[in-house]
Order: C-alpha cells, then sequence, then structure tokens
C-alpha cells in the first residue's frame, strides 16, 4: 500500500506554500525519523557535498546534523513551483558545541511523486557565524509569520 503525504502535485500556490510549511514545522521539530517520513523510501539527496539515498541514511545524517547544529531553527520560503517541483530558499540558525552561532542560508530543489512524497532533493547552503545578539530566527515560526518572506541577509 503506499504512503501519502498531501497536498499532492500538480501543485497549485496554495498547495506549494502548504507543503513548505508543512516540511518547515517537521524540520524544526529536530525529529529525524519525523522528517523522514516526508520522503519516499529511496529518495536521493545531495546536501552540501554529501549525497544521501533513502529513508535511513536521512535519519542517520538528520541526527549527526542535529547533534552539531544545537538549538536549530528554521525558515523555509516558496520561491517558485512547477507541476510536481519547488524551489525552496531557507535560513536557518544554530550554535556549535563551542557556542559560536551560525546562520546558514540555502536553496532547494524539490521533486514529488504522485503520492506527495518527496523522491529528490537537492540543497545548496552557506554559513555565516553571527553573535547571539544576532540571531532572529528562535524557534518555530508563530502563526502570525506565516508567509513572511526571509530578508536577504
Amino acid at each position: 500500500m503506499a504512503e501519502d503525504r498531501p497536498p499532492y502535485p500538480p501543485f497549485t500556490r496554495e498547495t506549494a506554500l502548504e507543503k513548505v510549511q508543512a516540511a518547515e514545522d517537521a524540520w524544526n521539530t529536530r525529529d529525524p525519523r519525523r522528517v523522514a517520513l516526508a520522503y519516499t523510501p529511496d529518495s536521493t539527496w545531495r546536501n552540501r557535498g554529501t549525497v544521501v539515498n533513502g529513508r535511513e541514511e536521512i535519519v542517520a545524517f538528520l541526527t549527526a546534523k542535529w547533534e552539531r547544529e544545537l538549538d536549530y531553527a528554521l525558515r523555509k520560503s516558496l520561491w517558485g513551483f512547477r507541476e510536481n517541483r519547488m524551489a525552496v530558499r531557507f535560513q536557518y540558525e544554530s550554535r556549535d558545541v563551542e557556542g559560536q552561532w551560525w546562520r546558514s542560508y540555502g536553496n532547494e530543489l524539490w521533486e514529488f511523486d504522485e503520492h506527495g512524497l518527496m523522491r529528490r532533493r537537492e540543497a545548496s547552503i552557506n554559513d555565516v557565524a553571527i553573535r547571539e545578539d544576532e540571531r532572529r530566527i528562535h524557534g518555530p515560526r508563530p502563526k502570525d509569520e506565516r508567509g513572511l518572506e526571509l530578508p536577504i541577509w
């Protein structure tokens, strides 16, 4: 039996925005198993210089990520969409074990199957060291801030 993760392609602007917010909400749980369920069992990722294949590798990758990137908090923004594909911009902030805060800027390309599961994810990410008082992302996005654009810097 196939798994389903609505909304399904082809996407409208409304359903694309819903899909992006659902991804942001899931990643902000920092629960690797929960996040992995949004991807096909054989999903392929390119994340920076790493290639990840399948849910178990996704879980292992995210587990290691959130052991390094403490107090991780993410914002995603829809950049564009067509049929079963999306382009998404994101920013997240985290601190390392030494206490240095980082803001990471990135772009993702997503491709979905007919069941609404992501089968391909390509992410390009840049990191900038910031001071704690420069932080602007504190935990999951409050409902009244949903849909707001991300500042470029």
